[in-house]
């Protein structure tokens, strides 16, 4: 390899003049050699914009998700600093941002597609949105999963305190029982009537045996219906999840059918126009050889008469 060290030398006091006399004819004195950067586009605007308004949403869910999903806690240790309130407004906030995200995508690819650019350059931001849609249906599930643990453990927590409450209803019967048997022992014989046998007949057994009987089965009733309820919490909470992906889904699909439908209308339109000139030119073709006919009967007529 040559060495070219007095070619750059030379190139440099070449520069380094150039600059001097810049300078004194009043110019801008230019000290960087790199290109300037480039003016971001509105396509790169918005999608950086999207990207970190989907990032922000992610990092709230997760920062806050211990706090969320403890809603229905019995621990101390477990206790959220967030109330059902704050709880409920996530949920808001995040619906809301996760609405405008999808609303924003669906806008973003319409521009996108209305804009006449290189087919790389088209099949790069197609690439860049399908990205962003992604990203979006990820966050979501991340918040469809919080959302379905935290309403889980709601449901537990009140199966929990109905079958805590009749323990506690049937414990407080108990002792007032207890407290009524003993009663009258305390009471001066002298100035109390004689008292009968305290002993259960069997009709009072047999009512009490029914009433025990009946407040297990309703006991039993109630867990069966909290378990299809979270059942159908649970269930819910994964169609909500299957909804979230069908929708970004279907507007794909709608996007892709109102390009379709826009290129059909195109291609309808040139077709008229095509047509339209097609018979513009059958036209004149026939009004020549109309011409021509008549100009040949014409001269075959001159050149009988000439000849007669």
């Amino acid at each position: 390899m040559s060495d070219v060290t007095n070619l750059f030398k030379a190139t440099v006091k070449t520069i380094k003049s150039r600059n001097k006399i810049s300078k004194e004819n009043g110019k801008k004195e230019f000290t960087n050699i790199f290109p300037a950067t480039k003016q971001r586009s509105d396509f790169e605007n918005t999608a950086k914009g999207l990207v970190s308004t989907i990032t922000q949403l992610k990092d709230f869910l997760l920062k806050h998700r211990k706090d969320y999903v403890n809603a229905g806690s019995f621990l101390s240790s477990d206790v959220s600093s967030l109330t059902d309130t704050e709880r409920d407004q996530i949920d808001t906030e995040a619906q809301t941002v996760i609405k405008k995200c999808q609303q924003t995508i669906v806008m973003f690819k319409k521009d996108a597609h209305h804009q006449i650019v290189h087919p790389q350059v088209k099949e790069h931001r197609d690439h860049v949105i399908r990205i962003i849609e992604d990203y979006l249906k990820v966050v979501c599930k991340v918040y469809s999963e919080q959302r379905a643990v935290r309403v889980k453990r709601v449901v537990d927590k009140k199966r929990i305190s109905k079958l805590a409450f009749p323990e506690r209803k049937a414990k407080q019967r108990k002792i007032n029982t207890k407290a009524d048997l003993d009663l009258p022992s305390n009471i001066d014989i002298d100035h109390t009537p004689p008292v009968k046998d305290d002993s259960f007949s069997p009709e009072e057994a047999q009512m009490f045996e029914q009433e025990n009987a009946e407040l297990f089965n309703e006991l039993n009733s109630l867990v069966s219906e909290v378990s299809q309820i979270e059942g159908k919490v649970l269930e819910i909470a994964k169609l909500q999840e299957i909804f979230a992906e069908k929708v970004l889904e279907q507007e794909t699909d709608i996007e892709s059918i109102e390009q379709t439908t826009v290129g059909t209308t195109e291609n309808i339109t040139k077709g008229n126009e095509e047509i339209r000139e097609a018979i513009k030119n059958s036209a004149g073709f026939r009004v020549w050889i109309l011409f021509f006919l008549i100009t040949c009967t014409l001269s075959l007529l001159f050149l009988d008469w000439y000849n007669t």
